[in-house]
């Protein structure tokens, strides 16, 4: 019975798979499907390196989760982004899932110690990108400064530029840079949430690579890590920094945290105790205000609205997203939320506001589905014109179908408008490593209705003139 279940499930997942690689044409504008020698925990979006007429090169973050054969690695790479309206129909549906993407270029390898379970760029220095993996500190990288490393078996670890030390447990996924200041959010497995703040080493890790990497920098409040050994082959002889402050008020592992996107001195952590915590630094280190159930099971995700401060989505185990108004969070202890999207079958490990359009935020799942959502288009009226089945879910108006397996991460592109990068792991239903796929769907799906159907109609007149 458990066999012929799974072999439904595959059959399932293929076909879905066969429909959506036959709607790509009309579907995206463009999609760049590039397929991994390992799975790839995280992908962030680096800093834009240069503006063509047909397309944009872009630095983009992932890793390399190995069996153990050849060394964990954080990747740096270089991305063609290509332009709206610039790739044929044709072309973006004529990938091959097996290969490797022309528009993806690795350029730097760092052999990192342990595995990369979450990558994050530091917003006022996008070269400096911060890491977990499984110990309890967090690692800071100077991409720039750092060599090029060949993986290979028993090569010796990358030093990591600064380590930021204070968890008493492993501190594996909830990971957050500060928008406003060059401050590092973390939680772990010793349910705290712990800031640092990084300010001292930014400029000289910005003036003198080499000197931030050697003994005796690092300001003062900076010591140096001489820890070795452990499963991980802990870095050695990095500087280090102390928290500037710890916050206890869960149960069990903190998930994820995220900075308030205006603030410096307010964030917010959800965890395994299926609470959402929001913390303000100049209140002390209690919760400011803690829902107690803010979903049925862990939560594993959250992310603050950049465009409106009030909003906070959450995502969690019991296969929802739930969007908090931080004003009114709470009902008699219970988790209030103005809105719960019910449009994924599996736990949602990833949600992410975009930087486009301050209604509209992705969700990613285990089901292998990345779904796009807008959420004032709850309660309206579902137009005729290119309508979605009745029984979408209310808000959601595109289903990123190109991933077989569960889709770990996923990043919105802030240089190039609705450009998504998103990375799945595909061991299980494939016998490869991972997909990363980078895709941007068409804009007549977003657009205002009357500007499409305008569009539409020029188009229509045009072909009426064509000779047949």
């Amino acid at each position: 019975m458990k066999e012929m279940r799974g072999k439904g499930a595959e059959e399932t997942v293929n076909e879905r798979y066969t429909q959506w690689k036959s709607l790509v044409p009309v579907l995206y504008d463009w999609l760049a499907n590039h397929n991994l020698v390992w799975p790839s925990l995280s992908c962030r979006w680096g800093p834009q390196l240069e503006q063509a007429t047909y397309k944009n090169r872009q630095r983009l973050y992932l890793s390399e989760q190995t069996d153990g054969s050849v060394p964990n690695t954080l990747v740096i790479a270089n991305c063609e982004v290509v332009k709206p309206r610039v790739a044929a129909a044709e072309h973006i549906s004529q990938f091959n899932e097996e290969a490797r993407s022309p528009f993806v270029k690795k350029y730097k390898t760092i052999i990192h110690p342990g595995e990369v379970n979450r990558i994050r760029e530091l917003p006022q220095n996008s070269k400096i990108v911060a890491t977990h993996t499984d110990s309890p500190d967090v690692l800071i990288w100077d991409i720039e400064a750092q060599p090029n490393r060949h993986a290979v078996l028993g090569a010796s670890n990358s030093r990591p530029d600064l380590l930021l030390t204070g968890h008493q447990d492993n501190a594996e996924f909830a990971l957050s840079m500060c928008h406003s200041e060059p401050f590092v959010l973390s939680g772990g497995k010793d349910k705290s949430v712990i800031l640092w703040s990084i300010h001292d080493h930014i400029s000289s890790l910005a003036s003198d690579p080499g000197s931030a990497r050697s003994p005796g920098s690092g300001g003062a409040n900076a010591k140096h890590a001489s820890k070795t050994g452990g499963s991980n082959d802990k870095p050695t002889d990095s500087p280090s920094v102390e928290p500037r402050g710890i916050y206890q008020g869960h149960g069990d592992t903190v998930e994820d945290v995220q900075f308030c996107p205006t603030s410096a001195q307010e964030f917010c952590s959800v965890g395994d105790d299926s609470c959402l915590i929001l913390w303000d630094t100049r209140a002390g280190s209690s919760p400011v205000v803690k829902v107690e159930k803010a979903h049925d099971a862990d939560l594993h995700c959250v992310d603050w609205n950049p465009n409106d401060v009030n909003l906070i989505l959450t995502g969690s185990a019991d296969n929802t997203v739930r969007m908090f108004d931080r004003r009114n969070l709470t009902s008699g202890q219970v988790g209030s939320p103005i809105h719960t999207f019910e449009g994924h079958n599996a736990a949602v490990l990833c949600v992410q506001w975009s930087p486009d359009k301050s209604s509209v935020f992705g969700s990613s799942a285990e089901d292998g589905v990345l779904n796009i959502w807008d959420h004032e288009k709850i309660g309206k009226k579902q137009d005729s014109v290119g309508s979605k089945p009745s029984n979408a879910p209310p808000g959601l108006f595109f289903r990123h179908a190109g991933h077989r397996d569960k889709i770990v991460d996923f990043h919105w592109n802030a240089s190039d408008p609705w450009t998504i990068v998103s990375v799945s792991d595909d061991c299980g239903s494939t016998g490869g490593g991972g997909t990363l796929q980078i895709w941007r769907m068409i804009d007549l799906i977003y657009r205002p209705e009357e500007e499409v159907l305008a569009e539409l109609d020029t188009f229509k007149s045009h072909l009426m003139t064509c000779q047949a």
